[in-house]
């Protein structure tokens, strides 16, 4: 084990030696002087104030006389330009124009009678009430200015609440727990009788279409609400849990989402740097000296590699430092970090040129992107959330905590699915693959026979290794088989949980016809291509006989690994529609009879060595059959998946 560690880390040196070689000290210097510009730049923007998240500012023109009180409420909002009524023409140089009546009857706003003047007119009446609540807040007396406080509190499901009062100076006015599909929210609503919103001692006057509210000392305290349309808004990243009721937005954790993305822009840096060392030693043939030496390709793999989850490792944890994350969300982002490498790893070995290259680890970046981030906005809303490891570092930046079971089923799939990953494409790490323009089809297929055993008469079978030369011969070929098919699972486990989250907004109409086909097609493919590329790289004999000893074994290893999905039920995935769609034959069964149980728990094991032996055998002809044939077992398949579903309800 030592002498092995030691081989790793000499080849580790060495690719980091050869990786910082391959950027020469100018380009390294203006990299630097660019970075440091741009945050200089962007510095300074947030010092002055003149930089934030307003993607919308200026958007509206709005004349306002410069001596009206609402010329303060329309500065204040970044969407709207605060343009003199004077020189304000409606429909050239305004999209609203606010001024007197001229009869005493108070504020009139016109808008244009476009869509863009309705806009204009409902962020104007926001920009109001915004202005009013400022106002109020900075009220001495918070009673008078807000008389009805409402906080929300929010816990998990089954969670406890404390029979405690918020707000309330002498009786709680009550409480009343609200449980929705996420969350439940306990609000308690508190109110005093010193204060009145008439103009009483402190309190706030009528706001009215007429004119402006005054408070007790007849002083300006709140502006009219003109006639015009529009409708209430939250603030730019909502959350807001205490205060007036028409304050109170639901939560959502954008900027936490934001800084949770953070993490995951260096990713694409890292694996471009890792691809293009690994295919230019392929073209170049500078690997070739690496694979003579005594050295096993898992040795040469694992310290090529190593270099680069350093990278990894420490841009996290820099990230997380700066951020305010800790030790969870670097845990978290490990997972994610390894699956894009191995990916990566794969395109390259796979690859021909760097334009394919390119195109491989586009389709890696925006496939694992998609999968990390998509979920992770339903935070705090459903538990699709928890299929993505980004949700964690949302949680771990919020201050929340998470548990063990909610850390493993979020990061456990993508873990294994990047030692698959890498064991797959250890398979074509030899010569006769390596420096050789195969297309990557053909690189595929021989990735996936390399970890087949010969099956039938005639067919060639190397010497048996490690445990596979305890296992008698006759079982090996159909063990391997059962052992390769096992291994797809992680893969087949999160394209579901991305089908799960990416259909899971849709209507039901839509979403459950769509993932029962595409939950059967991706499992009908899992289970039998790596038969197709036994059948076609001469390891399985081409007969009705091993096409059906082979497609048994591949629905037998896949009905025992997917055993491993009723996981899902711990987070309660399986209480979405979607997800006993896509996880029935793992959802609950309360109530049914034994017989019924016992039905339903080999049922799946029937349909999988029955789908899997049709396309085995259409494998086992040409490429025109077993494409005909999958097609047939993914209706088969999707037909079975509807009856689960209307067993389960």
């Amino acid at each position: 084990m030592s002498t092995r560690l030691r081989r790793v880390l000499r080849v580790a040196r060495w690719e980091a030696a050869r990786a910082s070689g391959g950027v020469d000290r100018r380009t390294l210097l203006a990299a630097v002087a660019l970075f440091a510009v741009a945050g200089g730049v962007l510095g300074a923007g947030l010092a002055a104030g003149v930089v934030g998240l307003d993607v919308d500012r200026d958007v509206y023109r709005v004349g306002v006389d410069d001596g009206s009180p609402y010329a303060d409420a329309v500065e204040a909002e970044p969407a709207l330009t605060l343009v003199s009524a004077d020189r304000a023409s409606l429909g050239t140089t305004a999209d609203l124009i606010v001024h007197d009546d001229g009869r005493g009857g108070g504020v009139v706003a016109v808008a244009t009678d476009t869509r863009k003047g309705e806009a204009a007119a409902a962020e104007f009446r926001e920009a109001v009430e915004a202005h009013n609540e400022r106002l109020m807040a900075a009220e001495t007396n918070e009673t008078a200015a807000f008389p009805l406080s409402v906080t929300l509190r929010y816990v998990t499901r089954g969670g406890s609440l404390p029979d405690t009062s918020l707000g309330g100076t002498e009786d709680e006015v009550g409480t009343d727990d609200g449980s929705a599909d996420g969350d439940e929210a306990d609000g308690d609503a508190g109110g005093s009788g010193d204060g009145s919103t008439n103009g009483g001692d402190g309190g706030t006057g009528d706001v009215d279409d007429g004119g402006d509210g005054t408070d007790g000392n007849g002083e300006d305290d709140a502006l009219a609400v003109p006639s015009i349309g529009g409708g209430l808004g939250g603030g730019a990243f909502g959350g807001d849990s205490v205060g007036a009721p028409g304050s109170i937005t639901p939560p959502f954790p954008f900027a936490s989402l934001v800084l949770a993305f953070v993490f995951l822009v260096p990713m694409n840096f890292i694996v471009q740097a890792y691809g293009s060392s690994v295919l230019d030693e392929r073209t170049n043939r500078r690997g070739e000296p690496l694979l003579v030496t005594p050295l096993a390709p898992v040795d040469i793999v694992a310290g090529k590699t190593l270099p680069y989850v350093a990278v990894a490792v420490g841009i996290t944890a820099l990230i997380a430092g700066l951020v305010g994350g800790g030790v969870v969300s670097v845990l978290a982002i490990l997972p994610i970090a390894a699956t894009f490498l191995a990916a990566t790893f794969v395109g390259a070995v796979f690859a021909r040129s760097f334009k394919e290259l390119t195109f491989v680890t586009v389709a890696v970046s925006v496939l694992l992107t998609s999968y990390a981030f998509v979920p992770a906005i339903f935070t705090n809303v459903t538990p699709v959330a928890l299929i993505s490891p980004l949700t964690l570092v949302v949680f771990d930046l919020q201050g929340e905590a998470v548990s063990l079971g909610e850390f493993l089923f979020a990061t456990t799939p993508t873990a294994l699915a990047s030692v698959l990953l890498f064991g797959l494409g250890l398979g074509v790490y030899r010569e006769e693959d390596l420096f050789t323009q195969k297309p990557v089809g053909r690189k595929f297929l021989d990735a996936l026979a390399a970890r087949l055993y010969g099956v039938g008469e005639g067919v060639r079978r190397p010497p048996a290794t490690g445990i596979a030369a305890r296992v008698p011969e006759r079982l090996r070929g159909v063990g391997a088989v059962a052992f390769l098919t096992a291994c797809t699972v992680p893969f087949v486990f999160v394209a579901e949980l991305l089908a799960v989250a990416v259909l899971f907004a849709l209507p039901v109409s839509v979403s459950i016809p769509v993932l029962l086909v595409t939950i059967a097609f991706i499992e009908e493919v899992a289970k039998s291509v790596h038969l197709y590329a036994g059948f076609e790289r001469g390891v399985f004999a081409r007969t009705d006989r091993v096409a059906l000893a082979v497609g048994l074994a591949s629905g037998l290893g896949f009905f025992v690994a997917e055993k491993a999905t009723a996981v899902v039920q711990a987070i309660g995935l399986t209480e979405l529609y979607v997800g006993r769609a896509a996880f029935g034959s793992v959802a609950g069964v309360a109530g049914l009879s034994p017989a019924l149980l016992v039905a339903l728990f080999l049922a799946p094991l029937v349909v999988h060595g029955f789908t899997t032996a049709v396309t085995a055998v259409g494998a086992s002809r040409n490429r025109t059959y077993y494409a005909g044939t999958l097609v047939v077992a993914t209706l088969l398949h999707a037909a079975y998946n509807v009856g689960v579903l209307g067993i389960h309800g």
